[in-house]
Formats: structure tokens, sequence, C-alpha cells
């Protein structure tokens, strides 16, 4: 049996703190290591960390001194036993020096692909974590190409009525205009099963599909329109990274900005709109203007959620989106049964959240990983608003057609 041992040495323009939690926390160690972390940072504490592309490690921590050193071992998803991690925090000059070496006792060609993805993920990986502990900057996020979708319901059920015979995919909800998705010819109710010769059933399918794709690239999109099963050529578009602001206060300011155009828009919309009309369900599956505006509250009570969980470096995950609860939808409704109740909730909904972050602690922004992803996250263009106003739209015409 032969040893190895990878050695990796950065420095990074951040306190030894930060370097140190990098390693002992899910929330941080998500930022620029993996898409799913849980961890419990003690002496035998478990370590599991996993990627959407299928890969996955685990172990345990052997080691632990804080702001100095973590050791952890590691087994991944192929590997024919486990391996040694073992990380060295130092303050220097210039910021923390973090060494990282990974030792492997192991040869052959069992060991093979694992030794290529230890020297390969390392690299990119600690590449990554000094651009999130410098500026914030996921570089997997900021360099990753973009299709311009958002998604909907998708289960055996829709896919029945839809004709559609299979029940696992992506429904697409919308296309975004200037992006790839749109130039290449998909629609609404489009149900993506395959992308770049990988099956995509949901999310993370669809982000391991997407790991190694850089904007420009092309893919071929397998899709289901109906009962039609159709392969389109699709250019992927580049990201739009929004502005970051460097301070709470910028950022607050950015959000209330945002905030005024959407209810601008929202205003436009419901002048003149009896609570007869905002009730009327185009059809059994489809909502009705109210229970949309229940959709919009529902979700910005989630992402406040989401900002406290972040903040709080204890963010829940889940394996994958869950659908539009119709008993949540419903009982929002009845909660606030006029159009103008709810519409008051919806922006007062919105006022919370902005007056979240204008409370945020000030200590928060020192993480800029946390800072940059909650506020990329923020500062995003309203999408999904924009879907749901189209949605709106069609309600209230159909409701204006019956009447």
């Amino acid at each position: 049996m032969t040893s190895q041992t990878f050695k990796f040495v950065y420095v990074v323009k951040a306190a030894p703190s930060l370097a140190y939690s990098a390693f002992i926390n899910a929330t941080a160690m998500k930022e620029w290591l993996c898409d799913i972390a849980t961890v419990l940072p003690r002496a035998g504490g478990r370590v599991f960390l996993a990627w959407n592309s299928g890969y996955y490690t685990c172990g345990e921590y052997s080691a632990l001194e804080p702001d100095r050193k973590v050791a952890f071992s590691w087994r991944g998803r192929s590997d024919p036993s486990a391996s040694q991690v073992r990380v060295n925090i130092d303050q220097v000059n210039e910021g923390t020096r973090i060494t990282l070496e990974h030792s492997v006792d192991g040869e052959g060609e069992a060991w093979a692909e694992s030794i290529r993805e230890i020297e390969d993920g390392w690299k990119g990986s600690l590449e990554n974590l000094v651009s999130v502990l410098e500026t914030g900057e996921d570089l997997r996020l900021t360099l990753r190409p973009m299709l311009g979708i958002t998604i909907t319901d998708f289960n055996a059920e829709i896919a029945a009525k839809e004709g559609i015979p299979v029940s696992n995919g992506m429904r697409l909800d919308g296309v975004i205009d200037g992006m790839g998705a749109k130039a290449a010819g998909l629609l609404p109710n489009d149900v993506i099963v395959a992308m770049a010769g990988r099956e995509v059933r949901n999310f993370a399918d669809l982000a391991a599909a997407l790991q190694r794709k850089r904007a420009g690239d092309v893919v071929d999109v397998e899709i289901y329109r109906g009962s039609e099963k159709m392969t389109l050529a699709m250019q992927l578009s580049r990201r739009p990274i929004p502005a970051i602001p460097t301070s709470i206060e910028g950022l607050s300011q950015a959000l209330t900005a945002r905030w005024r155009k959407i209810e601008a828009e929202a205003d436009a919309f419901f002048t003149e709109i009896t609570d007869e009309q905002a009730a009327f369900k185009p059809g059994p599956e489809e909502w009705s203007v109210k229970e949309t505006l229940a959709h919009f509250i529902q979700g910005e009570r989630g992402y406040q959620n989401y900002i406290c969980g972040v903040v709080d470096g204890q963010e829940q995950w889940s394996d994958d989106f869950g659908g539009n609860q119709y008993a949540y939808i419903k009982a929002t409704v009845s909660v606030y049964p006029s159009l103008p109740e709810l519409l008051a909730e919806f922006k007062r909904s919105h006022l919370e959240t902005i007056a979240l972050f204008e409370n945020l602690p000030d200590k928060f922004i020192e993480r800029k990983g946390s800072y940059w992803r909650v506020a990329y996250n923020a500062l995003e263009d309203p999408f999904h608003f924009h879907n749901h106003l189209d949605q709106m739209r069609a309600a209230l015409e159909a409701a204006r057609t019956a009447a």
C-alpha cells in the first residue's frame, strides 16, 4: 500500500475565524465547497457532504482547534477506504494562510478516479473559498450559465391531465425574454426530461447537467410538449449578476427601490378589479387572482425564514422543492378573504423583508459569502413576480369573459 498526500496552500485576506468556520459550519461549507452539508463539529462528530452531481463523502472530525486546526476523515462515494484531511490555519501578515493536506493510503485502478477527483476537486474548491472569503462571490454561481426558465409543479396527476407519458421531469412555468430557453423555442408547460446527455428529474439533476458548462455552450434539451417528445438545441446564457451593495444600509436602499417598482406594477394591475373577479378560478386546477396573491405572501414568509437561517448559520435544506400546497393557499385566503386585505398583506410582507434586512446585525456583513448570497438572491430580477402577474392577467380576462 502506498501513501500519497496532496497539499494545497492558499493565503486569503480574511480573519482566521472565518477560515476555520468554513470547515466546521454547514452553511459556510455550502457557500464554497458542496451543495448539501450536515456536520457536528466535535471529535467523533459527523461530516457529510454531497454535490448535485451525485458525489458524496462521509466521515468524522478527529481534531478541532478553534481558528487553527481541523482534521476529519473522508470516504467518497467510490473510495475503497477512508482517507484523511488536515487543515492548518495560520495568521500571516497578508491575512490567513490555509494549508490543506489530503492523505490517501491506497493505489491501483480502484483509487485512480478518486485520486483525480481529490486533486481537481480541492484545487477548484479552495480557489472558490478564497473568492468567497475575500469578495463573497461564489464562482460556481458567477461563472455558471443560466437557462432563463422558471419552474412549477409536476407530478403523475398533472402528467395525466396534460397527456405527458412521464411523471418525472421539470415543468416550465415560464421562459425569460433574452435568455437561451426562449431563443431555443421552449414554452410554458414543456417538461424537461434530459439536458446535455443527462436525465433531469428535478432541480439537482439540472444543476448536475450544467456543472461543467459555461455561458455560450450549446446543449441538447429533451422535452415533452404534451405527448410529443422533442430535442432542441439551446445556447446557454450568461448569468446577470446584480451589483451587490457593500453595506446593509445600501442593500436596504436597493431593496426598497426594487420593491417600489414591483409595488407600482401591482397597483396598476389591481385598479378597478372587483372582489368577485379576483376570486374567479379559470379552471379547477388554476389559481384565482386572490390565490396567486396568497402564494406571493407565503413565498415572502418562506424567504424571511431562509434569511434568518443563513444569518444564524443554521440554514435548512431539503432534497427537492416541494409543491405549492393548495391547503396552505386556501388557508391564507380564508384569513384575508377580501382583495384589499390580501393586497395589504402582500405589501406588508415585502416591507417586513426590507425591515429584516435593515435590522441585520452589523457583523453579518463580515461573513462575505453569506452576505453576498443573501444579497444576490434579494436583488435578482423579479422573474417570479412577472410570471405570476401574467397568470393573474389571464385569470382576470377569464373572469371578465365569463361575466
